[in-house]
């Protein structure tokens, strides 16, 4: 008989979006994947890399990319970690920090993963919903949770913290602030000032999003060196492959193409928004790569299902705190102006 931890056996999974065999089929809105393919020069260092060397091991430390990445962002490479996709950064962190039984905490709505990944080690988990003003509520002066995880933008719904409020949030805490800065590479701001001025603040980033390396899987978090030192230890020894690691090192290099990609995507966002407004649509502002909207009545499934039958793919989501609106990923002009039209079909 086949006996499970009963935290497995309990739990439920984690249900990443749609993704369609006949993917070329539908403009796909639902996993917030870059509208744009990696620069050239990812593709360049992927074919120079896929030859012989692919029989020996990648450099355990993704040296290279490290060094890349402590330029460009102004730190020391002992302060950055690579890793297979962000995912892996936040499965450490609890790994490192949060014991059987400890607690972990984050908002509600935003990363469900976090619980997922929580529940796998044994740790508990804690909630905190939002406020009309987007704060979260109830979060004590003395948290003393292992670990809080903070989404900013915020997923799904595309808002963003300030600054001076998650340095606040992270003098409340005992344990440490994992910023989750995903999409913000999107956005006007980051807090990598408050990794260099807090001594209990981690940032995590993907090349998922920005980079358009979705299908590679490169992540990274930067972090005091002691906290890099520990989550060097528990990761895998050889986590990412030599592939991954010249793309990443070759995406950080070309930051005139990202910084073009990320301005079209930007303008996007801006034009789209005002059209959804003008179909009376509520559209929280965003800064990241998506807008989550509510359609006048307020039935997310049915104008998910007219897009649906137009094959566009948006995503909608069942959870009670969610379900009268769509996160929509902004794809290129021309993808978000057939969205638009799709929507006028559809009507309010």
């Amino acid at each position: 008989m086949i006996t499970l931890r009963p935290n497995i056996a309990e739990m439920a999974g984690y249900v990443p979006g749609y993704q369609p065999e006949d993917v070329e089929t539908y403009i796909k809105l639902n996993t917030n994947e870059n509208a744009y393919p990696p620069s050239p020069r990812v593709i360049e260092a992927i074919v120079r890399e896929a030859g012989d060397g692919l029989r020996r091991y990648p450099d355990a430390s993704s040296r290279l990319a490290r060094e890349e990445a402590g330029k460009l962002y102004g730190f020391d490479p002992s302060w950055i970690i690579m890793a297979n996709g962000s995912d892996e950064v936040l499965n450490n962190l609890i790994r490192a920090f949060a014991g059987e039984g400890e607690e972990i905490g984050y908002v509600h709505p935003s990363y469900s993963y976090y619980g997922t990944l929580a529940h796998v080690q044994g740790a508990r988990v804690r909630t905190f919903g939002l406020n009309e003003q987007f704060e979260p509520v109830g979060i004590p002066a003395d948290y003393p949770g292992r670990i809080f995880f903070l989404t900013n933008p915020n997923a799904p719904l595309g808002f963003t913290y300030s600054q001076r409020y998650i340095a606040e949030l992270a003098g409340k805490l005992s344990g440490m602030l994992v910023i989750d800065e995903t999409y913000a590479d999107f956005a006007e701001e980051n807090s990598l000032d408050l990794v260099r001025s807090l001594e209990n603040v981690v940032v995590t980033r993907t090349f998922s999003k920005s980079y358009s390396l979705a299908g590679m899987r490169v992540g990274m978090a930067i972090a005091r060196p002691e906290v890099i030192a520990a989550l060097n230890k528990i990761r895998d020894h050889y986590n990412l492959d030599r592939l991954a690691q010249a793309a990443a090192v070759a995406a950080l290099r070309d930051q005139e193409y990202f910084l073009s990609c990320v301005g079209k995507i930007r303008a996007a966002r801006a034009w789209f928004s005002a059209e959804l407004e003008k179909l009376r649509y509520q559209v929280i502002p965003s800064s990241g790569n998506y807008v989550f909207a509510t359609p006048p009545d307020r039935d997310g499934a049915r104008v998910y299902q007219g897009l649906y039958d137009r094959r566009i793919l948006v995503r909608h989501f069942t959870d009670p705190v969610l379900s009268h609106g769509l996160r929509i990923t902004i794809g290129t002009m021309e993808e978000m102006e057939r969205t638009v039209q799709a929507l006028r079909e559809i009507g309010p």
